[in-house]
């Protein structure tokens, strides 16, 4: 039985998945297991998978979308220990090592995660995975975000997937990725997990957070995810941790309605003035002192649209 299970859905990633796979063969800890879980790919990603080592277990299935594809690499994990990694994204060889190295040294989290570098390509390429690594001796904790940290997670997604490491029991005791979901679904995921475990956060860089223009945070969609997110967690936990940690109210209404505001802008730079002008309306409703948010609405009617 591995230590470690490590998990890549993907879905048509011809372009960087074999340096994802690189950068989890070469890890220092060895003592894994690695699944690959195909969503139907239509490009070259399952041949370039199937001939990267002998190692790789490849499942290919029809596509489904992401949370059914970690879903399917969960139920077939055989390790104490889950790691997801998104397709495009890049390990340091330590990441593992460091981990397990904390699971044993904090038994009462039931997550480990990491702070990741975001990379961003230079002259139409990505810089070399080792000059952007930032060797840090130990494990440094981050008390702010370790511990019971759900009234961190009311405020942003802070955990990102690729840097975390799961005890097995967590997807059993608290379920899966919610599969009705196409955004902030880590996020849902990450505020059922809170609820019942610590997170550990080492302040280290484990990961390379690739930024291209086709991930799913860029695109423009039709329903506001991450604000029924929020508002629906604090209905139904309130706005404390365990702990008794707690987010004021104003600063959670202040951080709810930039959210309404950033899908409302992004609509406007796309042309959808009426969802723009509703989401922006509900931002000042949320905030009314934030007076940029009437300013964007006038200027949104008289055809005025971000340049970001």
């Amino acid at each position: 039985m591995p230590m470690v299970s490590v998990i890549i859905p993907t879905y048509n990633c011809a372009d960087y998945i074999a340096q994802t796979l690189e950068g989890i063969l070469n890890q220092t800890f060895q003592d894994f297991e690695l699944i690959v879980v195909d969503d139907g790919s239509t490009d070259r990603t399952q041949d370039i998978v199937a001939r990267n080592s002998p190692r790789v277990r490849l499942i290919v299935q029809q596509n489904s979308g992401v949370c059914v594809a970690r879903n399917r690499g969960i139920s077939e994990a055989k390790g104490r220990f889950i790691c997801l990694i998104d397709h495009d994204d890049y390990w340091f060889a330590d990441k593992l090592a460091r981990q397990v190295e904390a699971m044993e040294k904090y038994p009462e989290s039931g997550v480990i995660y990491t702070d990741f570098t975001l990379w961003f390509p230079k002259d139409g390429h990505f810089p070399e995975p080792h000059t952007l690594h930032k060797a840090i001796p130990g494990d440094q904790i981050d008390p702010d975000y370790s511990g019971w940290i759900y009234h961190q997670l009311l405020l942003d997604c802070w955990v990102l997937t690729s840097t975390a490491m799961f005890r097995a029991e967590v997807f059993k005791n608290c379920g899966g990725f919610d599969e009705t979901l196409p955004y902030s679904e880590d996020w849902e995921l990450w505020l059922r997990i809170c609820r019942k475990y610590p997170f550990t956060k080492l302040t280290y860089a484990s990961t390379l957070y690739r930024q291209h223009p086709h991930q799913g945070n860029r695109k423009v969609r039709d329903v506001d995810y991450r604000t029924r997110l929020l508002t629906q967690a604090r209905k139904q936990w309130g706005l404390c941790s365990q702990d008794s940690r707690c987010v004021p109210t104003t600063v959670f209404k202040k951080k709810l309605a930039a959210y309404h505001a950033d899908f409302g802008l992004y609509h406007l730079k796309a042309g959808h003035r009426t969802t723009a002008t509703q989401s922006l309306i509900k931002a000042w409703l949320t905030n009314p002192l934030h007076l940029k948010y009437p300013c964007y609405l006038a200027a949104g009617w008289v055809g005025w649209k971000p340049k970001w």
